[in-house]
């Protein structure tokens, strides 16, 4: 076996690993080892560990390539970010499924200043931040993320664009933001540093340079599309009329080709510097404000409907803060003091928002326990106090 290709079977997966140097005078060598490797078994998957392989040439690639040929189930594992370079720039990660080793952290400890609908992000010190991914197999995620919050950032959204990408010890990826002299909004507030008609003020013109920016209807998600899908799922939980009704408001809303952000509250935006900058950006999409609105309303007052506890646990704020928070944005947002008008798109708001709470309630297996019956009891109280009075979702 020659030095820099050594291999063994794993079921039937065959594991190369390629180390040192590959380039045009060893790269026939390393392809008659990797060729005897291949006839030691009736392999139907290829693991590459590049754990030690510091550079290819175009020959080392062809070798590769042919492996690749041979074996369609080909992968390339631990590749450092030099041979990754190599590999994105020659359209190998477009071909295969290659796998960046990722340097590894620890985020015991470290206090959490952030929190979406699919991770939660800490500082991990004074000039750096890493969002912790829930799904423990999350790169596509990580990688999707990264091109929306490039795509926002092209079109003039502040938004913080992940510089690396790490391993989280005791499982899991993480993304990794430099946000020097930055605080959430939500610390700005209960430390004191700011008010709440400071905080809103802020937060409402963030969220009006989002909602003014028009995307591309190819590079994220239609939020029309994503609120259906809520909606529909709840044909067997609610009378029928009650949900043909839902149905016909969510799909008469008029479709809209404006950003929105998709979760936005207090700990996905940082000031930085004086400049407020989105720091969670894997829910992007577009649509109608209704929907983001919706999306607010459950950050701010829905998801602790029942139990008021819930806003301080997520948000780090009292219930009752919260709800004037809510209010002075919405108000701020749309213009006006006037209580029926706030009173209207409100009821706009929850009517979308409990569709999405109550969808998710159930599919966390609400229904089998008591706190998750009381919620879905109350958005059906809601949905049938709320449904009869709504002809209409804009405003």
């Amino acid at each position: 076996m020659m030095e820099n290709v050594k291999y063994r079977a794993d079921g039937e997966t065959l594991v190369i690993e390629l180390s040192g140097h590959i380039d045009s005078a060893n790269a026939a060598d390393v392809e008659s080892a990797v060729t005897a490797a291949r006839g030691t078994g009736d392999f139907s998957k290829v693991t590459v560990d590049c754990s030690s392989l510091n550079y290819v040439s175009s020959a080392g690639l062809r070798v590769i390539l042919r492996l690749k040929k041979a074996i369609a189930d080909t992968s390339l594992t631990n590749v450092s970010p030099e041979v990754y370079d190599i590999l994105d720039m020659t359209g190998f990660t477009e071909m295969m499924s290659v796998q960046k080793a990722y340097r590894m952290i620890s985020v015991e400890g470290c206090e959490v200043i952030g929190q979406g609908a699919n991770g939660k992000v800490y500082r991990i010190d004074p000039d750096t931040i890493v969002k912790v991914y829930l799904d423990p197999d999350s790169i596509g995620e990580i990688r999707r993320e990264r091109e929306l919050a490039r795509t926002a950032f092209v079109l003039g959204v502040p938004t913080a664009i992940p510089y690396d990408v790490v391993r989280i010890e005791g499982g899991g990826y993480g993304s990794v933001f430099e946000m020097l002299n930055a605080d959430s909004f939500a610390k700005l507030l209960t430390e004191g540093k700011k008010t709440v008609d400071e905080i809103a003020e802020m937060s409402v013109d963030l969220l009006k340079i989002i909602h003014s920016t028009k995307v591309d209807p190819e590079t994220m998600p239609d939020m029309k599309a994503v609120a259906m899908g809520w909606a529909e799922y709840l044909k067997d939980y609610l009378p029928d009329d009650q949900w043909k009704k839902l149905c016909a408001l969510i799909r008469a809303v008029p479709d809209d080709e404006h950003m929105l952000h998709g979760d936005y509250h207090l700990k996905n935006v940082m000031l930085q510097n004086g400049e407020s900058i989105l720091i969670d950006m894997d829910t992007l999409c577009y649509g109608h404000p209704i929907f983001e609105l919706a999306c607010m309303r459950n950050a701010y007052k829905g998801f602790s409907s029942v139990d008021h506890s819930a806003v301080q646990r997520f948000l780090g704020i009292p219930y009752e803060t919260s709800c004037i928070l809510w209010k002075k944005m919405l108000s701020l947002y749309l213009g006006t003091e006037d209580e029926e008008v706030l009173k209207s798109v409100e009821d706009k708001a929850e009517l979308v928002g409990n569709t999405r709470l109550m969808r998710r309630c159930i599919r966390r297996v609400g229904l089998d326990n008591e706190e998750g019956r009381a919620f879905i009891d109350f958005c059906k109280k809601r949905f049938g106090e709320l449904l009869p009075a709504i002809d209409t979702l804009t405003f």
